[in-house]
């Protein structure tokens, strides 16, 4: 049996599990699972209270200290920040100093013309430019501060995802561990059937087969494992190489929310769709700035001139820009923040709709994985088990070949490890689910 690869993928044997399921009644997920923990050594009560269990909050709190990509998030922030008061200040102004009215013939001084000047040249922007201009850094700062709650929110949603990924790849081991032991131990029955005379050599050859994929598939799912850890450890932003322990894997599927409550939780709350009104808010200030920018600066001028010997001299002047170049500079920068602010209304329409689907699309996944797992630790697996139980009795009289026997057995072995994947991707699903509602749904822990 090789270990799924893709996540979903799903194996049934309902011919298998049909002819046993009027027998076998149905056991709650909560109990099977304990039952089935207990088999492989995976009590989560157990794995809890280990020495070196790796909690997952511990992990987000590590995470949201160290993660570069959400430092550099709350650092754009502090850029945006710092942008606000740069567009909202008057440009500065021109301190002048010089000499007038020197006379070119001689280069010399008329005490009547000639004079030492010093003055001031302010430019102030057409009135609503820099206030409109202003409050666009506003809503693209706040659309900032709203980016990093979601990259913020997007992290743990990852993170966890690679925890129970993780956790399910040790349970996968274990389960697969203990198959290879009872593949072992058909092994054994087959050597000494073989040895009496009452079996056939390919019997034990075909048992030393199907330890040896065992085997392999266990030698990949150490290696995979290997790779989810050095994934964690970049996640929390630490180095690859430190050691992962037992990781947890809760046991409970809680049903979920209706789909409609999900919906507006998601609505309301995505940092992300308010991050897009934010930045439609902003485009719209900006097209307002745009369109201010065709009436002209205004600047003033004011000048001392000192004359030693007669009365000094007071400059006042007052000048204006002409937009003659309007149609390549004025008229253009209108347009795209018009395009820009229609960009931004399209990217929000869109990321609604996206959400929404997402909201519909993941608790469709989770419900699934609930539903199946339930299905699989509460009659599935005890059929199939019951099978392997049978087809051993059956082969150690002869009744049965042994591929049937190690068919049956590696049937439960695909069930057991089918059952703590979708475990995985129920709570995978949950944590992205958390990222786009903003709380976990219904108050599941």
């Amino acid at each position: 049996m090789r270990i799924p690869r893709a996540r979903g993928t799903l194996i049934v044997f309902l011919a298998v599990a049909g002819p046993l399921a009027a027998q076998t009644p149905t056991v709650p997920l909560a109990e099977s699972a304990t039952v089935e923990a207990a088999r492989f050594g995976l009590a989560e009560s157990s794995v809890a209270s280990q020495g070196d269990t790796l909690r997952l909050a511990d992990l987000v709190d590590q995470a949201m200290r160290e993660n570069p990509r959400l430092l550099a998030a709350r650092l754009q922030v502090d850029v945006a920040l710092e942008r606000i008061p740069q567009v909202g200040a008057l440009p500065n102004p021109q301190l002048v100093f010089g000499v007038k009215n020197r006379p070119l013939d001689g280069f010399g001084t008329d005490p009547q013309m000639t004079m030492n000047v010093i003055g001031a040249v302010q430019r102030f922007p057409w009135p609503g430019i820099q206030g409109f201009s202003k409050e666009r850094a506003e809503y693209l700062a706040e659309a900032d501060r709203l980016d990093a709650s979601e990259v913020e929110r997007q992290l743990i949603a990852r993170l966890r995802a690679v925890y129970y990924r993780a956790a399910y790849i040790d349970r996968a081991i274990v389960i697969m561990d203990n198959t290879r032991a009872l593949l072992r131990g058909f092994l054994e029955v087959a050597q000494t059937r073989y040895a009496v005379g009452a079996g056939v050599q390919q019997d034990v050859l075909q048992a030393q087969v199907a330890v040896a994929r065992m085997t392999e598939d266990i030698t990949v799912a150490e290696q995979h494992r290997l790779a989810l850890t050095a994934r964690i450890n970049a996640l929390v932003g630490r180095s690859w190489d430190i050691a992962v322990g037992a990781l947890e894997l809760p046991v409970v599927l809680p049903i979920l929310p209706t789909t409609d409550s999900l919906t507006r939780q998601a609505v309301d709350q995505r940092p992300s769709l308010a991050a897009a009104l934010r930045r439609v808010e902003a485009a719209e200030a900006g097209y307002r700035a745009a369109r201010r920018t065709l009436y002209p600066d205004i600047t003033f001028k004011v000048e001392y001139g000192e004359r030693p010997q007669y009365v000094d001299f007071l400059t006042l002047m007052v000048g204006v820009e002409i937009p003659l170049w309007a149609g390549k500079r004025e008229l253009p920068l209108r347009r795209e923040m018009d395009a820009v602010r229609l960009r931004e209304e399209a990217r929000a329409r869109d990321l609604y709709n996206e959400t929404v689907a997402r909201v519909l699309e993941l608790r469709a996944e989770a419900e699934r994985a609930r539903k199946l797992a339930e299905l699989y630790a509460g009659s599935i697996v005890p059929q199939a088990r019951a099978a392997v139980e049978s087809a051993l009795s059956a082969y150690r009289v002869g009744e049965v070949d042994y591929m049937t026997l190690v068919e049956s057995e590696l049937i439960v072995n695909r069930y057991e490890i089918q059952t703590v994947s979708l475990r995985a991707d129920y709570h995978r699903a949950l944590a992205e689910l958390t990222a786009l509602i903003g709380e976990t749904p219904g108050g599941i822990q």
